[in-house]
């Protein structure tokens, strides 16, 4: 991962037509690396339904962001780098860290809570959408094609399916809600687009960074809020906080902040349609449920919209 700078640099220095096939060459083990954030990120709800019998939900998520920070911590000693040291690059991570975690899961949580959980997770796929429509509207982005738009609209149309076209059904009922897990979304996507700003940076110290200052925030909070010295978690809520903390976290934190920079804002976020077939193949594999043609098809079209958000654009010569 600390080489992906110099890479980059390499690309450019080669001129585009280098840098389009070598990304080319990258592209499986980027998609490959997509799948399994898509996979961490998807099994977090089942770490989190677990922990949250016997945690109150923003301990729970303290507990995840201060195990993801030691987690981090570790691995940036073990490999030998060090965290940002200028007071600028701090305020920045601050910054994401307010997108992409303290502000973000709050919110999604307040508007989970309120909402059917099959709209939720529609609402919550939007991701991708609002990263295209924020690169339109931010000065030297532009329009990303009609390719990547097709992209998030087919998948979309496969999580639609994926949780059924009835959730859609629940849409302008519960309005608080339903645009507190929209304004999740929103958030999401920006913190994609903002995350371009580290690629100076090693992930392990991008993430570690923001997660320091998401304990720094909601450690305080969960003191004031839940006095958890009284709180008496079992040994499989303990052990779910720590697999979210670790997992769904810190190590996805790190492919996240990679992926960033190699697939891009749009390509990062597209791992939101992954999630919902995530979440039908650990029911398959936990549960022994059986999959409908139609959720067959929405998991195609899922994975065909990720293809094409990802598939990278031929340099003009």
């Amino acid at each position: 991962m600390r080489h992906d700078a110099r890479a980059v640099a390499a690309d450019t220095a080669s001129g585009p037509a280098a840098g389009a096939a070598r990304q080319r060459t990258r592209l499986p083990l980027e998609l490959a690396l997509l799948a399994l954030l898509a996979l961490l990120w998807g099994s977090s709800y089942l770490f989190t339904k677990v922990a949250v019998a016997d945690l109150p939900p923003v301990t729970l998520v303290a507990v995840r962001v201060s195990v993801a920070a030691l987690f981090l911590l570790a691995v940036l000693q073990w490999r030998g780098e060090r965290l940002p040291r200028d007071r600028r690059t701090w305020g920045m991570l601050l910054v994401q860290a307010m997108l992409n975690s303290i502000v973000a899961w709050t919110v999604l949580a307040w508007g989970q809570a309120r909402v059917d959980s099959g709209l939720a997770a529609v609402l919550n796929s939007t991701s991708p959408l609002w990263v295209f429509l924020i690169s339109c509207a931010l000065p030297g982005h532009g329009p990303a094609g009609l390719r990547p738009l097709a992209g998030v609209v087919l998948g979309l149309g496969g999580v639609v399916l994926i949780v059924g076209v009835d959730a859609l059904a629940g849409l302008g009922a519960q309005v608080a809600g339903q645009l507190a897990a929209l304004g999740g979304a929103v958030l999401y996507g920006g913190a994609a687009i903002y995350g371009r700003r580290f690629a100076h940076l090693p992930p392990a110290a991008t993430a570690a960074g923001a997660m320091l200052w998401a304990s720094a925030v909601l450690v305080p909070a969960s003191l004031a809020l839940d006095r958890p010295w009284t709180l008496a978690p079992s040994l499989e809520a303990a052990a779910a906080a720590l697999a979210l903390g670790v997992l769904s976290t810190g190590i996805a934190l790190m492919l996240y902040f990679r992926l960033v920079r190699t697939l891009g804002s749009m390509g990062v976020a597209s791992q939101a349609f992954l999630r919902a077939g995530v979440g039908v193949g650990l029911g398959v594999v936990l549960l022994g449920e059986t999959v409908t043609p139609v959720v067959a098809a929405g998991v195609a079209l899922a994975i065909l919209g990720v293809a094409l958000i990802n598939w990278p654009r031929r340099s003009r010569r």
